[in-house]
């Protein structure tokens, strides 16, 4: 179904047309080679890269194309809807790139333009083993030695481990909690730094996540962003946005399960007549299509108020919970209208399905995402 879009301007139009020409003959012809063979389509990355799309929403004098985030997400979720694990692949990039420029010195700034220019990928190193959800509890630690961090620790469920060239690591550089966590910008030859064997995944199989294991890796000081201490703030504020590309990403998926569902239910036939004209089936299918303009809307009302440099951020977390639970219940459903078929990889929308569930997971689970909504709620 073609999606009816108000954009701001006739450019963004024109992006989102060089968007879907990209998708169409760059990803679709080879997403099911490549999450059979869990190879990461690194080629694929480079060529949206030398297109612009792996620095839309950052200012063009550092290479990016100063689009609002409003457009940037539309864009994920045209990606999305052809192969989910580059999309994600591009929200996590764009994510890695958001400490240097939004907190960055005018120095580190300068490291920009190679960042997002296609040739580099990014990982953003949160998560540890016994701390996901609880980041302020993270125990990788980063004590200065000469003009350097020697870091220590473990990363977990790091998307881009294994192949990302360079990783925004959080760690303790002071006391407990919060205040006491830094970020560092390192590069991925920094000695000591060891990503581990890829996760098996039961979706997203060309994404490869992994563990990064730090045994005394040396990062320079002035990799140091915002100062120590600052870098609690700044895995909050990247979350917020990780959180709407996570959303744009899950709207894309569902659009594209839909679709999916509604031209087989329009020519597979039963007793005389497509089934998509039987009331059970076809009132899902609507109810899941109206779903899905909620989700869209939701995540783009998020998307203005960022551009706006308006509070977003409960708007973000009701926005990722909301549009990954459709998701979710939208590819559920779509394997039940194809029926037997739904179930064989024949047909994409068993891959739709187990690629659903991880978008209610990371940047945050959707347990987390009402916990943050329920206490602005009670703060009133």
């Amino acid at each position: 179904m073609t999606v009816d879009r108000i954009l701001p301007t006739e450019e963004a139009r024109d992006l989102l047309d060089l968007t879907t020409e990209l998708a169409d003959r760059e990803l679709a012809p080879k997403v099911v080679e490549y999450e059979q063979r869990a190879e990461f389509p690194r080629e694929v990355l480079r060529t949206l890269g030398r297109a612009g799309l792996l620095g839309l929403p950052y200012p063009q004098e550092y290479g990016g194309a100063a689009q609002p985030y409003e457009v940037y997400l539309q864009v994920l979720e045209i990606l999305a809807g052809r192969w989910l694990a580059v999309a994600e692949a591009v929200s996590v990039h764009t994510l890695s790139c958001h400490p240097v420029a939004t907190f960055g010195s005018e120095e580190q700034r300068k490291l920009l333009p190679d960042m997002i220019g296609g040739e580099l990928i990014g990982a953003y190193c949160l998560s540890e083993p016994q701390g996901g959800s609880d980041a302020a509890a993270m125990t990788t630690r980063a004590v200065r030695a000469g003009d350097g961090y020697v870091v220590t620790g473990t990363k977990a469920w790091i998307t881009h481990a294994q192949v990302a060239d360079f990783y925004n690591i959080f760690c303790r550089t002071g006391g407990p909690g919060p205040k006491g966590i830094s970020c560092l910008l390192a590069d991925r030859a920094t000695p000591g730094i060891h990503p581990q064997a890829a996760e098996r995944t039961m979706g997203l199989r060309s994404s490869p996540v992994a563990q990064l294991v730090l045994d005394d890796a040396r990062v320079p000081a002035d990799r140091l962003i915002g100062g120590e201490g600052a870098g609690f703030t700044i895995a909050m504020s990247a979350l917020d946005s990780g959180r709407l590309g996570i959303a744009a990403c899950a709207v894309g998926l569902a659009q594209a399960a839909l679709d999916y569902a509604v031209a087989y239910a329009r020519q597979r036939e039963q007793f005389g007549r497509s089934v998509i004209d039987f009331q059970g089936l076809g009132f899902t299918l609507a109810d899941l299509a109206t779903q899905i303009s909620a989700a869209r809307a939701l995540t783009l009302t998020a998307a203005r108020l960022r551009d706006a440099g308006r509070p977003y951020s409960i708007e973000a977390a009701k926005a990722k919970l909301f549009a990954t639970d459709v998701a979710m219940r939208v590819t559920v459903d779509a394997v039940q209208v194809l029926g037997g078929a739904g179930f064989v990889a024949d047909h994409p929308v068993e891959r739709y399905l187990r690629e659903a569930k991880v978008l209610q997971i990371v940047e945050g689970t959707n347990q987390i995402q009402r916990l943050v909504i329920s206490r602005a709620l009670a703060k009133g």
